[in-house]
């Protein structure tokens, strides 16, 4: 196991930004930078031990600042949707800024994944980021302190462990977005890679790809993957679907069957025929979002020059579910002033 360290440019204010490369005994390699806490690689062996990069990302930081889909960086202060801009706590309305029509996505116009964290090596394995978000950023209360640390094992795991506290009540969702293509990032759609995940519900959206608050079952709908199915099979045309419809592809939070708790538990597996990579997912969120890359066209150009475009990588965002403070039948992402807010989430890499 260890830890090595180099530039990856700066920012507009000369702010440099740091590459860090977590390696274990069997040559799994994770890098990633303090601008956004984002994985910018994730280097993992196929069936015949052959290392590829499997998620999708930039060459240089330029490329991140410009015209980022989020590739691989941690979100917050809240990830997904919230509808309006807007949420309602303790009796006060706060306003917060529009990235996405009406709306807010992913923490809002400089959210967490335009952060420059504070990193230090805490070991061979682990490498913690910190941030302190002010009262009033992007319009949330309460002066929150953020700590993640990703943590890389000898048995094929990154793990990311999020605490946050804050001094006023306020809501907090934090997750990762990396985009995963487990043939390696340059391989096209991931249309032959099968899915399942722990779920027998899931939570349909508008035409501004917000939950409406209904829970619906995912029998014999596009939704079911209690058993492995072929991506592609659901994204197919067989399937006149206007929820498909609404998010050009899957951009829908599971209802996770498990209820969560302090120990991640298995709740989706993500497998590739073409190489033999599985990649197994483990929580202790209550929701994860499956999103299939449906505008990844304007993410561009990617690393070594290649023409990213629809469906060429897939997310599996863990999260309280999308605008989750207008539903109270939805798990709360209220984190109450002093206390802590501590989420885990495992990718696991195996092959079969």
């Amino acid at each position: 196991m260890s830890i090595t360290s180099k530039p990856f440019g700066n920012m507009p204010d000369g702010t440099g930004i740091t590459l860090y490369a977590l390696t274990n005994k069997n040559g799994l390699k994770a890098e990633i930078m303090n601008y956004g806490g984002t994985v910018v690689s994730l280097y993992v062996p196929d069936k015949n031990g052959n290392l590829a990069d499997v998620v999708l990302g930039y060459d240089n930081l330029e490329d991140y600042l410009d015209r980022s889909p989020f590739f691989g960086s941690l979100i917050g202060r809240y990830a997904n949707r919230l509808g309006g801009a807007s949420f309602k706590l303790n009796g006060i309305t706060y306003i917060l800024n529009k990235n996405e029509g009406n709306n807010q996505l992913h923490g809002g116009t400089v959210g967490f994944d335009k952060k420059v964290w504070d990193a230090r090596i805490l070991s061979d394995e682990a490498l913690e980021l910190s941030l302190f978000s002010p009262d009033m950023d992007e319009n949330y209360p309460g002066n929150l302190k953020v700590k993640v640390i990703y943590r890389l094992t000898d048995e094929n795991a990154l793990e990311i462990e999020y605490h946050a506290v804050s001094d006023k009540d306020t809501i907090v969702n934090l997750t990762n977005h990396a985009y995963f293509n487990l043939s390696g990032h340059d391989s096209g759609p991931i249309l032959d890679h099968e899915l399942v995940i722990d779920a027998d519900f899931y939570t349909p959206i508008n035409s501004e790809l917000l939950p409406t608050g209904e829970i619906h079952s995912v029998k014999n709908t596009p939704f079911d993957f209690t058993q492995f199915k072929r991506i592609g099979d659901g994204l197919s045309d067989s399937y006149d679907n206007e929820q498909m419809k609404f998010g050009s592809g899957y951009d829908h939070n599971f209802v996770l069957r498990t209820s969560a708790g302090n120990t991640p538990r298995e709740i989706a597996q993500l497998y590739d025929p073409k190489s033999g990579r599985l990649m197994t997912v483990l929580t202790t969120k209550p929701g994860v979002q499956f999103y299939s890359g449906n505008h990844l066209k304007s993410a561009g150009k990617g690393k070594n020059g290649v023409i990213y475009d629809k469906w060429h990588g897939l997310c599996l965002e863990t999260q309280y579910f999308p605008n989750s403070m207008m539903y109270s039948h939805f798990p709360s992402p209220i984190l109450r002033a002093g206390q802590t807010y501590h989420h885990v989430t495992v990718y696991k890499f195996s092959t079969k």
